[in-house]
């Protein structure tokens, strides 16, 4: 190798080496121009199990998981007389209480649990079940699933009352 040769070589290494500096340095101004994007939370879900009967309404918010209570509220803290603790209103009430208390958690959906009171009882909801899930509705969140779960023996139990029922 001659020595134009070796002068050549040096001359380009230089050059690519300060041409390298050059466009890292105008890379870092890039990524400094671009704005900051927030990475968002993971959305938080939960569960609102309604229990349903004809003497109150019971409404409670759980996690996905049903082991941690978010919020919980029931018709008859809502109103005085205990006849009014089963209406659409009270349950509607109740609804509201828990709507806020999920808004203030962070809450963005959930899934509803109808149960009415089963086994022996009657295995049809409450007054309150569907005003309760309209009030949920109406307070902006996502609604998953609307499941029945109330709870239906496959062979009951003696109802109460007797061999010859009750008499009056």
């Amino acid at each position: 190798m001659s020595e134009i040769e070796a002068k050549v070589e040096e001359v380009s290494v230089k050059e690519t080496e300060a041409s390298v500096k050059k466009v890292k340095s105008e890379a870092k101004v890039q990524k400094k121009s671009q704005p900051e994007v927030k990475k968002e939370a993971p959305e938080k879900w939960g569960i609102v199990h309604i229990y349903s009967s004809y003497n109150n309404t019971i409404i409670h918010l759980t996690d996905l998981t049903g082991g941690e209570t978010i919020a919980i509220s029931s018709g008859g803290i809502h109103v005085n007389a205990d006849r009014y603790e089963s209406s659409p209103f009270a349950a509607m009430k109740a609804a509201n209480a828990v709507v806020e208390s999920a808004k203030n958690k962070g809450i963005i959906g959930f899934h509803i649990r109808v149960r009415a009171v089963g086994g022996v009882g009657s295995r049809v909801p409450g007054p309150g079940a569907q005003a309760a899930i309209r009030a949920l509705a109406r307070g902006g969140f996502k609604i998953g699933r609307i499941d029945d779960v109330t709870p239906i023996p496959h062979d009951t139990t003696r109802k109460k009352g007797g061999k010859r029922g009750r008499r009056v």
